[in-house]
């Protein structure tokens, strides 16, 4: 603590100074932080998701990396998207060596030719011998992505919002009459069109065949377009904020980021399981990467049993490894039992929806102009064309 006689002056200055270092210190991790970093190793850059998650990432991923292998992490930020990735590639300098983005997203963008090949040979066995094709979740593999861990796009609320009856199934985010009071969707038709049919009573394993047509897209957006007081959000740390501001009553948003605030940050909210829409997150690489090699030392280590595991006891993302969820315990702060919060739990995981990533992957952009469209008062109208079994047709 500063002596109460130091002048006006100098505590400005230690205020600036400390405000100038701040973003420095908590952007990157770098050789100079690091006192594992060997002298003169280039650092490599991973592109991540900040926040609860970042933070999590650092203890059990980044800081054990740089301490077994001396290579210093750069972590910078991402909230989604292809755009810059494509520029990257078009001018073969890629400032990432590493990106931790969706499945969706990796096989939409591997299908573009912008992320290297990954082979499955790059991830170690698990402890006991057990090879990674039997130890890892169905569809880990991807041609140029490795799945690391499934999270749950959720909905959460205020606990102090409704007294006397609380949401228990996704219809109810829609049900203001009931349930009044203002809303936050993340901008963007994944998860969105699913609750809105959900809502509807349409069966789960109907959901994409019925928004493969025009006349399940128009009901779904017709819903979502019928919110009141609705609030959309882009950033995954916005969710957690607006509830706990009570600048909205029900948000979507990640479990974890939600998980977060609730043990964190004694945040007076809970988690609707129901319909939860589940998702593979994984690792992969661009083309042109500096680093290239070294993003797969990375990404063999991250994979890797132990590391799995290891996140698991800052963040509840159910772990892509059968062996590394055997060893879901607590979390390292608090105590908490991890395993009832993981979304993939059988409790949790009852009213779950699995994405499908690839009906997304191939009508990424045809679907988000009509979300556009419908939703937002300056419209990105969608080009006329025939249908393709990858655009909404006229059944």
């Amino acid at each position: 603590m500063a002596p109460a006689r130091r002048s006006t002056g100098a505590l400005a200055r230690l205020v600036l100074s400390l405000t100038l270092l701040a973003p420095l210190a908590s952007a990157t991790t770098s050789a100079q932080s690091s006192p594992h970093a060997a002298p003169g190793a280039e650092p490599l850059t991973v592109l991540s998701w900040g926040g609860s998650y970042e933070r999590a990432q650092r203890r059990a991923l980044f800081a054990p990396f740089t301490e077994a292998t001396g290579v210093p992490v750069e972590v910078e930020r991402y909230d989604g998207g292809l755009a810059a990735l494509r520029r990257a590639v078009q001018q073969e300098q890629a400032p990432w060596d590493v990106i931790d983005m969706t499945r969706s997203e990796a096989m939409a963008a591997c299908a573009e030719g912008l992320l290297e090949p990954l082979s499955p040979d790059i991830v170690a066995p698990a402890p006991d011998g057990t090879s990674a094709d039997r130890d890892f979740i169905k569809g880990a593999f991807g041609p140029c992505s490795i799945t690391h861990s499934v999270f749950a796009t959720v909905i959460a609320y205020r606990t102090d919002a409704f007294p006397g009856r609380r949401p228990t199934e996704i219809a109810d985010l829609f049900d203001q009459r009931r349930f009044p009071g203002p809303r936050a969707l993340q901008r963007t038709p994944s998860v969105n069109l699913e609750w809105a049919l959900l809502s509807y009573g349409v069966p789960r394993e109907e959901l994409y065949r019925l928004l493969s047509t025009r006349r399940g897209l128009s009901l779904a957006l017709s819903r979502l377009a019928g919110l009141e007081d609705l609030r959309w959000w882009e950033t995954g740390s916005t969710p957690p904020e607006l509830l706990i501001d009570g600048e909205v009553v029900m948000a979507s948003g990640y479990n974890g980021r939600f998980f977060d605030a609730m043990v964190n940050r004694d945040a007076p909210i809970a988690i609707l399981w129901d319909g939860q829409v589940q998702e593979h997150e994984v690792w992969a690489i661009p083309r042109h990467a500096r680093h290239a090699e070294t993003a797969r030392r990375f990404i063999r280590f991250a994979t890797s049993t132990e590391r799995q595991a290891a996140l698991t006891r800052y963040i509840p993302y159910g772990p892509s490894r059968h062996s590394a969820t055997e060893r879901i315990t607590t979390h390292a702060d608090s105590g908490i039992d991890m395993r009832l919060h993981i979304p993939t739990h059988p409790l949790n995981a009852e009213g779950a929806i699995t994405k499908d990533e690839a009906w997304y992957a191939k009508t990424h952009d045809r679907i988000g102009d009509y979300f556009r469209a419908a939703l937002f008062p300056e419209p990105t109208e969608p080009t006329e064309a025939e249908p393709t079994e990858a655009e909404p047709s006229d059944e």
